[in-house]
């Protein structure tokens, strides 16, 4: 079999697969009362233009769907940490004159750090893809003050200590009722300089530079909301190899395609703010359902959550929010595909 015919063969394995369950309904619930309770609180209080930094901690509650216990909430203590980083230094970088392109820099470098972190503690799900929208959507939101750093920092930071909390509730419960401990899947841990390293500081390389060039060209170009090209540039070159890359990619394009009708359906109906956020709260729930089975078919509820997120932070026209996202996505995946295309030697010289 030569290297083209075993590459197709495998983009079709990484597109048309579909994975198990695997429980995957309670991730999606914790996912789901994560997301809901901190948005409904701050609709209730009449501050829903903190939502995108409550959603931004709430990321909180993806990780550690394969671990339970103390190794859960070791992982889910380190995302939070994250997660409030990324939301503090964001709203830091959009207090100044012209954020866009300090946001830019300071996302690629901040995307290299945070691969470290997830490689080194074994994220589940890995890679700096949540704590890279969590930075750059943090630094595109308009009129943010001093003040307002502050107010996101503290609004993400109990956002994140909620999520962490849920993610304890079964431990907690398995206790109290007395049954056996769960065992999580072991941890894979690389400190060391090593060839697993050097390998690592390649992946750092394709995402720096993955989320430099995407949200430079958006910017270029002029395109609204460019943080949403650095986030879908750092989708294919978190896989593997090429080929997988160039699936996950495709799943992107398509998958955005889908959600962005489907997010156009809800936005028509003009929801209240309560509405909306009862729909991010179901359709992050179909997110984490089916994320772990097929990447391209999530995406379909991807995009309405992350457009009724920043449709409820910061109202912008319905009809310009659809096409920034579905323009932005394709530019970013296209810019991820391009470098693990181009760095693809890479991973020959490993082999």
């Amino acid at each position: 079999m030569t290297r083209s015919t075993r590459a197709s063969a495998e983009f079709r394995r990484a597109f048309l697969a579909f994975g198990p369950h695997d429980g995957a309904h309670r991730v999606a619930i914790r996912a789901s009362v994560s997301t809901a309770v901190p948005l409904l609180a701050l609709v209730a209080i009449g501050h829903a233009e903190w939502g995108a930094w409550a959603a931004f901690g709430a990321f909180t509650s993806l990780y550690g769907r394969n671990r339970v216990q103390l190794p859960r909430l070791v992982m889910q203590s380190t995302a939070a940490v994250v997660m409030v980083a990324a939301v503090g230094l964001g709203s830091l970088v959009a207090t100044l004159p012209a954020p866009a392109w300090p946001m830019i820099a300071l996302g690629a470098v901040f995307a290299g750090l945070v691969s470290i972190v997830s490689d080194a503690e074994d994220w589940h799900p890995p890679g700096p893809l949540f704590a890279l929208f969590a930075f750059s959507g943090s630094a595109s939101l308009p009129g943010v003050s001093l003040a307002d750093a502050g107010i996101a920092t503290v609004v993400a930071t109990a956002s994140a200590a909620f999520s962490v909390l849920i993610g304890s509730i079964g431990t907690a419960w398995r206790r109290a009722r007395r049954l056996p401990a769960l065992e999580s899947l072991p941890v894979a841990r690389s400190y060391r300089l090593s060839p697993g390293r050097r390998v690592q500081l390649r992946r750092v390389a394709r995402y720096a530079l993955s989320v430099a060039l995407a949200g430079s060209i958006a910017t270029a170009l002029g395109i609204g909301h460019p943080y949403w090209a650095m986030v879908s540039a750092v989708v294919p070159v978190s896989t593997g190899t090429f080929a997988a890359g160039l699936a996950r990619g495709t799943h992107r394009i398509l998958g955005t395609s889908l959600g962005v009708v489907l997010a156009a359906a809800l936005l028509a109906l003009r929801p209240s703010d309560v509405v909306v956020v009862l729909l991010i709260a179901a359709v992050a729930f179909g997110t984490e359902l089916l994320v772990g089975r097929n990447y391209g078919v999530a995406m379909v509820f991807v995009t309405p959550l992350a457009l009724l997120a920043v449709h409820l932070s910061s109202p912008v026209p319905v009809d310009r929010l659809l096409v920034d996202r579905l323009v932005e996505s394709i530019v970013g995946a296209l810019v991820g595909i391009a470098v693990g295309f181009a760095t693809r030697r890479w991973d020959r010289r490993r082999a």
